[in-house]
């Protein structure tokens, strides 16, 4: 598929159904009005939630633009999260694409919302599986940020599942997904376990940021707290940004001083390019 613009100085490429690369050509330029070195511009991979509509990523993507970044949004579907071995078979075609010649030598920052770190979290089953194979990958990547990320049981996902997918049929799509879940246990059960661990055991050791508030359902706290600390342990620099009231995935809309405030700093700690204007 050919390019289109969609606003002043960013361009659309079409990868594939649920793949798409935002080239942000205004970033191009150094101050001086030099090109600026397309190895050494970071690309944000950005993994946004179910049921995401275009108006509301495209704000997340404004913020980034405005930073200097390139933008890869990578979808996912229910299907992928129904069958993991479909969403196994995703994480690879992923890293292919964050392989190829056009983004191999890119610094990488990720950005996964509620099941979109799900997603993320197959890249890492099979980065998990051979490290030395994407040891160039992992080091590219500067830091890894997870919004609302969808953590606790089995449960929770089934939850989720219903007030992102069909909210008014919020209680037969969860205990619907429950039944699904036990009867092909050993297609659906062991894979989330297997995906946990690895979540837990990260082969990425890049700094990483968490959003997340106590009152949502599709989220533990508690399991958020634990995990930044399992993951201090292992030596790696956690930042918290946590709300006592929020709105699962709608942090930004929420709470946009802070939650802007927050990604500056963290960006600045990464020595990427700090923010340029607020939203």
């Amino acid at each position: 598929m050919l390019p289109r613009v969609i606003s002043s100085g960013v361009t659309v490429h079409r990868i594939s159904k649920n793949i798409t690369f935002y080239l942000n050509e205004t970033a191009a330029l150094e101050p001086t009005g030099i090109p600026a070195p397309v190895k050494a511009k970071p690309l944000l991979l950005m993994l946004p939630w179910l049921g995401s509509q275009p108006h509301a990523v495209a704000k997340y993507c404004d913020i980034y633009f405005r930073t200097g970044f390139d933008v890869l949004v990578v979808e996912s579907e229910v299907s992928l999260f129904l069958w993991p071995r479909w969403g196994l078979d995703y994480g690879a075609r992923v890293l292919d694409v964050l392989q190829s010649e056009q983004f191999v030598s890119r610094p990488l920052l990720v950005h996964a919302f509620s099941i979109g770190a799900y997603t993320f979290t197959q890249l890492l089953v099979h980065v998990s599986q051979d490290t030395l194979k994407y040891q160039e990958l992992t080091q590219r990547i500067r830091g890894h940020i997870y919004d609302s990320l969808v953590m606790g049981s089995l449960e929770r996902m089934a939850i989720g599942l219903g007030k992102n997918i069909f909210p008014r049929f919020e209680y037969l799509v969860k205990h619907g997904s429950m039944l699904y879940f036990w009867a092909f246990k050993q297609h659906t059960v062991a894979y989330f376990n297997k995906s946990i661990d690895v979540f837990w055991n990260n082969p990425v050791t890049a700094p990483a940021l968490f959003y997340f508030c106590e009152n949502d359902v599709l989220c533990d706290p508690r399991g958020m707290e634990e995990i930044s600390a399992f993951w201090r342990k292992r030596g790696m620099s956690v930042t918290e940004k946590k709300w006592e009231d929020s709105t699962h995935a709608g942090h930004l809309r929420r709470h946009p001083e802070e939650y802007l405030s927050t990604l500056e700093k963290f960006l600045q700690f990464l020595s990427l390019a700090p923010l340029r204007a607020k939203m």
